[in-house]
């Protein structure tokens, strides 16, 4: 089945740039329309201050087979952003995660003629518990590596990642990685 025949279910949430909520829209349109939504990202750590990061899947809309965050996604209608987050999380990688939130900006990507990101994303750093088992419908592949490797892959070859993700990592490690690793030691 073509990306544009696929029945239009999931809906994601539309807001102005003070993020106030203007509406709805089926996420394939909002995405080819490039419409203003609220969006997360989450970049998982393990016990020693590694990054999960994740290929996404060849049957994505948008950045098939880029190299990105841990998860990300949208919250549903009426959905907290930080419970879409952990939803997604079990979703995709079936584990339970504690979330810390770092930060939200707005961004806009364009990929091509197939459609773009205009997203309020709100970023948030998790520490899984449990075994991953990732959903391959969404991720093709994933590794866990260091914070210092991870930016040496991306300055060497930032065409490999996601637009949000190379946005993110940037901030992530100017301003709060030194907090990140100091969590890392206190997992529960």
């Amino acid at each position: 089945m073509q990306l544009d025949e696929r029945p239009e279910t999931e809906e994601v949430v539309l807001v102005d740039a003070d993020n106030r909520q203007t509406g709805t829209a089926g996420k394939m349109a909002a995405h080819r329309e490039g419409a203003l939504h609220r969006a997360f990202s989450v970049f998982l750590f393990d016990g020693q201050g590694q990054v999960l990061i994740q290929q996404r899947a060849p049957g994505k809309m948008l950045w098939p087979g880029f190299w990105s965050n841990s998860c990300c996604s949208h919250p549903r209608p009426g959905e907290p952003i930080e419970a879409a987050a952990q939803r997604r999380v079990r979703e995709e990688l079936h584990v339970e995660c504690r979330l810390s939130f770092l930060y939200k900006f707005r961004y806009q990507a364009r990929f091509g003629d197939v459609g773009s990101e205009h997203e309020l994303c709100h970023v948030y750093a998790g520490y899984p518990r449990g075994t991953l088992v990732v959903d391959p419908t969404e991720i093709a592949d994933h590794r866990w590596v260091s914070p210092e490797e991870l930016t040496r892959e991306i300055a060497a070859q930032p065409d490999r990642f996601s637009p949000w993700m190379k946005m993110e990592w940037q901030r992530i490690t100017t301003d709060f990685l030194g907090q990140i690793r100091q969590d890392c030691t206190r997992r529960p």
